[in-house]
């Protein structure tokens, strides 16, 4: 596989991954912590791109609060390739910011946009399609993405709805989907025509602001007002003002040409702690536990340790995890509601 010079990707990297709290905090959130391997996982995404794109074309965009952790987890990546946002918006406007970068160093270029935080093991089977989409992106106007063929009637993501397969065996995106409930959910996973929603993109660039020229006046003007020089001063005064809404809603609903291409790889977005069991190893009584962890008659736990011994008798079910400062002990069917703790906390611990 030969990399493409025109050939770019941006990571977005500014979440706040709260329901991994007490792991996660604001200046350290999911993708910069090392849940699987000894990489964090926004490593993990710029090391997948190896022999797709030059590194040199690898952006990162995260927030002024993470940039330090972000710098320290890419020590290979140059620091200019890690543009802090100013401002906390959504991804439209890292969309656009993403555009404009690309844009000014090539105008021809075409960009896939990443998220930092996704779990995926099979490199080459991501490098190839990555580097198909890249390609297709290139040829025309369509904004592309990809699908993930779902596992289960997920309620939590949203939906692509599928039409014909194209010559090219990409297939045209009739539409996407709010976050379904549980009935209509099953209903997608049984009819076939329906995919989770991964938020990966791909455009040329000239492409996207075509769209947003239609759909997002705001966006545009940023992605045409972007300068070759003076960019903090530019982004410290232009983003801030931009609307807080996700690209899905700005562009990709609205774009006259949408395609997708089914994954061949996995795909975990690791949304809350019950994520680690499928990736993870666990003992013969269904826990899984990382660091000095005691498990005795207990099962069905996720037990991580960073550093105090963590003692499980005669439990099951709970998620524990303990950090420095704080420990956390929750019920396996309430870690979505772990970002609800938050406002309660202290601001140490945040």
């Amino acid at each position: 596989m030969q990399e493409n010079p025109h050939a770019y990707v941006c990571i977005m990297a500014g979440g706040s991954g709260e329901r991994f709290w007490p792991m996660s905090r604001q200046a350290t959130p999911k993708h910069l912590l090392k849940l699987f391997s000894d990489r964090t996982l926004v490593e993990e995404t710029v090391r997948r791109l190896e022999g797709v794109v030059p590194l040199t074309n690898v952006f990162v965009l995260t927030n002024q609060a993470q940039l330090a952790g972000t710098q320290a987890a890419l020590p290979f990546l140059p620091p200019a390739q890690i543009i802090a946002e100013p401002a906390k918006r959504d991804t439209a406007p890292a969309a656009a910011l993403a555009t404009a970068l690309v844009r000014s160093r090539d105008p021809a270029g075409v960009l896939a946009l990443l998220p930092a935080d996704a779990l995926i093991k099979d490199t080459p089977a991501f490098a190839r399609q990555l580097a198909a989409g890249l390609q297709r992106a290139a040829q025309d106007d369509t904004l592309l993405t990809f699908a993930i063929k779902p596992t289960h009637a997920a309620t939590g993501f949203g939906y692509l709805e599928m039409a014909e397969t194209q010559a090219d065996g990409f297939r045209r995106v009739a539409r996407f989907v709010e976050k379904p409930d549980a009935v209509t959910a099953a209903r997608y996973v049984a009819g076939g025509n329906h995919a989770w929603n991964a938020g990966m993109f791909l455009w040329r660039a000239g492409a996207f602001l075509r769209e947003a020229e239609l759909h997002a006046p705001e966006l545009a003007a940023f992605i045409r007002d972007f300068p070759a020089a003076n960019v903090e001063a530019f982004l410290q005064e232009r983003f801030p003002a931009l609307p807080k809404i996700s690209v899905d809603y700005a562009i990709m609903e609205k774009a006259a040409q949408v395609a997708t291409q089914l994954a061949e790889f996995d795909w975990d977005d690791v949304g809350t702690w019950t994520a680690l069991p499928t990736h993870l190893p666990q003992d013969a009584a269904n826990n899984t536990v990382r660091g000095p962890v005691v498990v005795h008659e207990s099962a069905n736990n996720i037990a991580l340790s960073n550093g105090r011994v963590i003692a499980l008798c005669g439990v099951q079910d709970l998620v524990v995890v303990e950090t420095p400062d704080a420990v956390l002990v929750c019920h396996r069917d309430a870690v979505q509601d772990i970002k609800k703790l938050l406002p309660g906390l202290p601001k140490e611990v945040l």
